[in-house]
């Protein structure tokens, strides 16, 4: 028998506070028994579960998401991003439209956005 993944955990300094970040990014709820203050926020649907850490952040994530656009383009979802409170990193989004942009959440948590898939058959 093998194992499955039930969560992939995100330290962060508020756990509620970052879960509402990521669940205004991905348009997922967190969960109901989840409030302000509660240490650990699961957000439902994604597998997330974001949890307070005493200790700040001290380096380069090891692990990040990739995010692909599902009904927009890659350069819209960017600008929607910032527009909720990312920052852009690393732009890596080449003149002939290939690349990705290097995004972090607002805990600096970086994570990168593709192109669609309608961007990358069209």
């Amino acid at each position: 028998m093998t194992s499955a993944i039930r969560h992939v955990t995100i330290d962060s300094a508020d756990a509620y506070h970052l879960a509402g970040f990521w669940s205004r990014v991905l348009d997922l709820p967190v969960h109901e028994d989840d409030k302000p203050g509660d240490e650990e926020v699961l957000l439902e649907g994604a597998g997330l579960l974001f949890v307070t850490v005493g200790e700040p952040r001290t380096g380069k994530n090891r692990v990040h998401v990739d995010l692909q656009p599902q009904d927009r383009t890659r350069d819209e979802e960017v600008e929607r991003l910032l527009a909720l409170g990312a920052t852009l990193v690393d732009d890596r989004r080449a003149p002939d439209g290939t690349g990705w942009a290097v995004m972090a959440d607002p805990e600096g948590n970086e994570f990168c956005v593709e192109r669609s898939a309608a961007e990358r058959t069209g």
